[in-house]
């Protein structure tokens, strides 16, 4: 037996088509859908993945803006974020992380004005979305739910064990994979036997960040699994959380690393970002009216 294989290019480029019409019918009634990344590292692997999205956004006609401020602090990036905010212009605002040490995270992502918060980030963005309030979802936990439903992989009643916790993967995936009907556990390092969540679910999503951690050992024939890690091995090799030649003879089907989740991601930060274009321009009318109505 060897897995399916749950590539993401195609789901990738269903999603792009989806996009390219949203960007087509936007450009048509006079708006230019706009992406603002705020970068303030040099680390190589960000840049890497900054570059993948501004490679997605202009295969689709859609602008990719970094604002570079690498080596700024709090208060100059708390100016950046809050001018995007306000620059109708933009659409969709992307904070990049790492960030400089000394740097709140937390006190910056919920400066992004939902709206604009296509990745994600902001946790009234992530509590709208665990009360099924209307919400972009951190893209790397959708991408995980549009792999599922592209390959038509049953969720409704089905067991799904999420092994990861983080507030980017983990904790929105439950959210949505709820809205779905699953049964969710979510599993984390103080898990005690995770191989009896990982071989009793029928979907198994690894979004841990250590190499190799789910073996042939731990999934049985019947098990999904949807690896979303991304680890540089000793060879300088991107690998997932899965130990790949022992999981894939086994089990029914296996997202690959890479060409898995991370394919998908940035599609989808291209389509949030159109989503957002449209909500604004519906908005504009209905605010132009109010504002009529005052005189």
């Amino acid at each position: 037996m060897t897995a399916r294989n749950l590539a993401g290019q195609p789901v990738a480029e269903a999603i792009r088509a989806r996009t390219a019409e949203l960007v087509v019918r936007m450009a048509s009634e006079g708006t230019s859908v706009r992406i603002a990344v705020v970068l303030a590292t040099d680390n190589e692997a960000t840049a890497w993945y900054v570059r993948s999205i501004e490679r997605a956004a202009a295969q689709l006609g859609v602008d990719c803006q970094v604002v570079d401020l690498t080596g700024s602090g709090q208060e100059q990036l708390s100016e950046a974020i809050t001018a995007l905010n306000e620059d109708s212009s933009v659409h969709g605002i992307i904070l990049q992380t790492p960030l400089p040490p000394g740097v709140d995270a937390a006190a910056l992502v919920a400066l992004i004005d939902p709206a604009k918060d296509i990745d994600g980030a902001n946790p009234l963005s992530l509590g709208r979305l665990s009360v099924g309030q209307p919400a972009f979802a951190p893209a790397t936990a959708r991408s995980v739910i549009e792999i599922l439903e592209h390959y038509r992989i049953p969720l409704s009643g089905q067991h799904v064990a999420v092994v990861g916790r983080s507030a980017v993967v983990g904790k929105p995936l439950a959210q949505l994979l709820l809205q779905r009907d699953a049964t969710v556990s979510i599993c984390h390092s103080r898990t005690a036997d995770l191989a009896h969540f990982t071989k009793s679910a029928a979907v198994v999503v690894m979004a841990v960040g250590k190499a190799n951690l789910l073996t042939g050992n731990d999934a049985e024939e019947s098990t999904v699994v949807i690896d979303v890690g991304t680890n540089v091995n000793a060879e300088g090799k991107l690998v997932g959380d899965v130990h790949a030649a022992s999981v894939r003879p086994l089990v029914r089907a296996l997202s690959p690393v890479p060409g898995g989740v991370g394919t998908v991601t940035t599609a989808l930060l291209v389509l949030h970002a159109a989503q957002a274009a449209a909500a604004s321009q519906q908005a504009a009318p209905a605010k132009g009216a109010r504002m009529a109505g005052r005189r």
